[in-house]
């Protein structure tokens, strides 16, 4: 389980990114990247991280699941998952 800190951090920054996303369109398609270094580094979606929607988990993340490689088989063994089945693990 990931820290409740850890994930309040995440969620600030997606904010961030959603403030700054049209700003930041006009200035690269501009070329202005003096003006794109001034913006803010959380600004930037690259600096944000992939968490596990059930546990906030950021390693192991299943991006077409949105969830960690660990809830997914948990899900899989218990049939939660349409479509798939438990081979040998």
């Amino acid at each position: 389980m990931a820290k409740e800190s850890l994930k309040a951090r995440e969620v600030k920054r997606q904010k961030l990114v959603d403030r700054f996303a049209e700003k930041r369109a006009k200035l690269k398609a501009e070329g202005d990247y003096i003006g794109l270094q001034k913006l803010p580094k959380n600004a930037s979606p690259v600096r944000l991280h992939n968490r596990c929607k059930l546990t906030g988990r950021p390693k192991g993340y299943i991006r077409q699941f949105g969830i960690s490689r660990i809830q997914f088989r948990e899900m899989a063994a218990y049939g939660l998952i349409p479509g798939v089945k438990k081979a040998s693990w």
